[in-house]
């Protein structure tokens, strides 16, 4: 017990020595759109400055006079590793004098840019990448409002924001849906579990039920998970997933074994593809619901953004199973003797890969 409330009391001491070298790693970001104009400013910790600038005593800079002298090198250094994007191309940033705050032991740096509406901006900043505790923090203001947050660090250097505008609203959109197309596109668990049920064809009204189901079920959980009402963990949903294709998969080895056991009796083939489309795509929109939380939802556009991402993710979808249902009708009108081969040898490459995804993700962690 002793030994323990030792080493508490010694950590405790390193950490007051360490703070006490470095009281303060953070840096604060500020932006206002105000009327058509967007200014902002920077305040930066003395002891950041002195390291980057190589001065021995970060006091130094509280002398107004010391802070002119440093000014134009200190704003080389922070522009090198601070971007504003505004509306997709880099804003221009005109910097003011550089002020002494004393009582914080910084230094206040103002700018603005250009004027002109603003629907959607983005910051990128690691301005001092020499200390890993270091964190910028950044506040964006609309007319007078905090609209929006965050903390960039070495893990986050990156956040967006969307103006509660008209413009911010089709910037918005302008993103998510490529996000979502890209999403699905890219995913090769999504696209071979969208392909699986599409093996056996069917109706056009048929695969339409198949889609339809698919959406509702992972477009319910999208909005579940991203509104923060229900939140699985990845190490739960992405077995869940893979699992999800062997499981269609060998539902399609059944459904060829049915055939060919009542190939007089059609009408009796159970077809329950709609009802596992659903089921599983409540799965997978938890995996879908992962990335745009990791993409960074803008906090004055939750709703369209994920509208628009769902959107995206429709559209790809569609492009999926329009390539996929008119390969597979043209093998079936041109070589119906493939259509069996076709669905058992798919069917098996699906059971296949979703069972090495599956053992991947529940015994590797991938």
């Amino acid at each position: 017990m002793r030994t323990r409330l030792l080493l508490l009391i010694l950590g405790f001491l390193g950490l007051s020595s360490t703070a006490g070298a470095h009281p303060a790693p953070f840096s604060y970001l500020d932006l206002r759109a105000e009327g058509g104009t967007l200014q902002g400013s920077l305040v930066v910790h003395d002891f950041d400055a002195a390291y980057e600038l190589g001065l021995p005593s970060p006091e130094a800079l509280l002398d107004p006079a010391v802070a002119r002298t440093h000014r134009a090198r200190l704003l080389a250094t922070i522009e090198a590793r601070l971007a504003i994007t505004r509306d997709g191309a880099r804003a221009t940033l005109t910097w003011g004098d550089v002020e002494v705050l004393p009582d914080r032991q910084s230094l206040w740096l103002p700018f603005r840019l250009e004027p002109g509406p603003v629907a959607q901006l983005a910051v990128e900043a690691r301005l001092f990448p020499y200390d890993p505790l270091h964190q910028t923090f950044v506040n964006i203001y609309e007319d007078g409002a905090l609209r929006s947050q965050a903390i960039l660090d070495g893990r986050r250097t990156r956040m967006d924001y969307y103006a509660g505008t008209v413009q911010g609203t089709l910037s918005v959109i302008g993103v998510f849906i490529p996000a979502g197309i890209e999403h699905i596109l890219i995913g090769p668990d999504h696209v071979l579990f969208l392909v699986a049920l599409l093996l056996p064809g069917g109706s056009l009204w048929r695969l339409a039920a198949i889609v339809t189901a698919f959406t509702v079920g992972h477009s319910l959980t999208l909005s579940l998970a991203v509104l923060g009402l229900v939140s699985p963990p990845a190490a739960l949903v992405e077995p869940l997933i893979a699992l999800s294709i062997v499981v269609v998969g060998v539902d399609n080895l059944l459904v060829w074994r049915e055939r060919r056991d009542l190939a007089a009796q059609a009408s009796r083939l159970r077809d329950i593809r709609a009802w596992v489309a659903g089921a599983f795509g409540l799965i997978h929109g938890f995996g879908f619901a992962s990335v745009l939380q990791a993409f960074g939802l803008p906090a004055t556009a939750v709703g369209w953004s994920l509208f628009a991402f769902n959107v995206g993710v429709e559209a790809g979808q569609l492009a999926i199973v329009i390539v996929v249902t008119t390969a597979l009708g043209v093998v079936r009108r041109r070589r119906p003797s493939l259509t069996a081969p076709l669905l058992v040898g798919g069917s098996i490459a699906v059971i296949l890969a979703g069972t090495y995804w599956f053992v991947d993700r529940v015994f590797l962690g991938a």
